[in-house]
């Protein structure tokens, strides 16, 4: 349990230092706590079966239900940093990495290192990707503006 909670610690820690290097609202420590307390939360809900399912016959648990419960605190939170200003908005993407984070959390809780940590190393190889993209694609347009007021 304990390691569980060390490796989330640690991919929790990845994926905020990667908002964080963007100035983002959610940083290191934001994703960090997500990930940790889903993994708490997930190992809690696991193994308080095999602790007090066996103190009467009538007692019946499921080993997820609290996990489920961790999905609507995420959008909770996730909604909290969405803004809204005049027709943008902002922070959607914060908003998903927080959802990653806590699914994060719950796989490494449930014990699933292997997926959990591709799935971390992919989405932040390719969100490099899509930000060189993107980058790219702001260069090119501000070339083309650029070159549409020359002809003004």
């Amino acid at each position: 349990m304990y390691l569980r909670v060390l490796v989330s610690a640690i991919l929790g820690f990845l994926i905020g230092w990667d908002r964080e290097s963007k100035s983002k609202p959610a940083g290191i420590k934001t994703y960090m706590y997500v990930c940790v307390a889903s993994t708490l939360i997930t190992l809690i809900s696991i193994y308080s079966v095999d602790e007090f399912s066996t103190m009467s016959d009538t007692i019946r648990m499921d080993p997820m239900r609290l996990t489920a419960q961790i999905v609507a605190g995420l959008g909770f939170l996730g909604g909290g940093v969405i803004i809204k200003d005049g027709v943008q908005v902002k922070g959607l993407t914060s908003a998903a990495m927080i959802l990653l984070a806590g699914g994060v959390g719950i796989g490494i809780g449930a014990g699933f290192y292997g997926i959990v940590s591709f799935a971390v190393v992919i989405s932040l190889v390719l969100a490099k990707l899509g930000n060189h993209m993107e980058s790219r694609k702001m260069a090119r347009l501000e070339r083309e503006m650029n070159k549409n007021e020359v002809h003004l």
